[in-house]
């Protein structure tokens, strides 16, 4: 009890600050612990953060209201807050670890952006946790994230249908919790305004469709692996030996490509996929006119990925004849939502010597 009486002491005094530590920690620990949405750990341990937040902004915001008071819930009304902070870092750290994923990170900077804004969002505002706007706010978006991720897997697919659903059933789950603790508080009654609140909450859902039809967003789970450009690929017993040309000292700033006229030019993806999950993608090549600088369509050629391993699905296309110039290569969806880009410079060389080539295997 000591012990006990000690901490809460020094969580009081330091109360301005403790809260971000314990947004940190929860940052850090799952940076550690967490690492593919299809194990079931992942599963179980977003959906406990998730429900524990629910709890912590149940408890938290009916404290005010003297609620617990004489109960054995008052002596831990002080951690309430920090319960707050901590499972959002924690569900935050799960996302981005499960984004990082991806090769392309320009699509998914707008979501490090939120999570950075989300981090430091306490020390801008004055009320910090206590803001019940951010509370509810913050609570949406890592809801909106969580079903995004785990509806998919959930059901073995994943497109724009089972976004909205996801966005659907998260808007749903958000508002339900936020007029229970209306409802059950008088002073969260005093301190919001209901309509505002949920005006927030529905520019939060159109931002983060918004995001999504842009592809600002990956489709996630989907996420790619490697993207490389080869000269040779072979599939054998499974494995594929990739052979490609060593990028140079400025990697990945130095994009170009030896090309010999009349060879073959591959590129090489894999593409990770929770298990069971089944999508047809697509190698979208493109080639820039350099005298009217548009980007024009050369192949669009579609296979199918099916998830469940670790390393991601393997898969090539490739083409003949390539032109000199500015080429990019977008590996989409069937419903052209991009997983990932890549960009590299075709030059000529019909006498092979401009060639720093490296095999790997697959």
């Amino acid at each position: 009890m000591i012990k006990i009486s000690r901490f809460r002491a020094f969580i009081r005094k330091h109360q301005k600050s403790a809260p971000v530590v314990f947004f940190i920690l929860g940052f850090t620990w799952d940076s550690l612990t967490l690492g593919s949405i299809d194990r079931l750990y992942d599963q179980i341990i977003i959906c406990v953060y998730l429900l524990s937040l629910s709890l912590s902004l149940y408890l938290f915001n009916l404290a005010d209201d003297n609620k617990w008071k004489e109960t054995f819930l008052e002596r831990y009304e002080d951690y309430f807050p920090l319960a707050i902070q901590f499972f959002i870092g924690g569900l935050c750290s799960a996302y981005v670890i499960f984004f990082s994923r991806s090769v392309s990170f320009t699509k998914t900077v707008s979501f490090f952006i939120i999570l950075v804004v989300l981090l430091f969002a306490n020390e801008l505002l004055k009320k910090r946790i206590s803001n019940k706007y951010l509370q509810f706010g913050t609570y949406f978006f890592v809801n909106f994230t969580f079903f995004t991720f785990f509806i998919p897997v959930l059901v073995n697919t994943m497109n724009t249908f089972i976004f909205m659903i996801s966005g659907g059933i998260s808007l749903s789950s958000t508002l339900i919790l936020v007029t229970f603790i209306y409802g059950k508080s008088p002073s969260t009654r005093r301190e919001l305004n209901k309509t505002k609140l949920i005006n927030l909450i529905l520019i939060i859902y159109a931002s983060i469709n918004i995001f999504y039809f842009f592809n600002l967003i990956p489709p996630v789970p989907l996420a790619m692996e490697e993207g490389l450009v080869a000269h040779n690929v072979e599939k054998e017993n499974g494995t594929y030996t990739v052979t490609y040309q060593k990028s140079g000292l400025f990697s990945p700033f130095d994009d170009e490509t030896s090309y010999t006229p009349g060879d073959s030019l591959f590129i090489f993806t894999s593409i990770f996929a929770p298990a069971d999950l089944k999508k047809r993608v697509n190698h979208h090549w493109q080639w820039k006119n350099s005298q009217t600088g548009d980007w024009e369509t050369s192949d669009k050629i579609e296979f199918e990925i099916t998830g469940g391993r670790d390393g991601g699905y393997r898969g090539y296309t490739y083409k003949t004849n390539i032109l000199e110039g500015k080429w990019k290569v977008d590996v989409t969806t069937n419903d052209d939502m991009i997983l990932g880009r890549i960009n590299f410079t075709v030059v000529f060389d019909s006498t092979n010597t401009n060639r720093n080539l490296e095999t790997e295997v697959f």
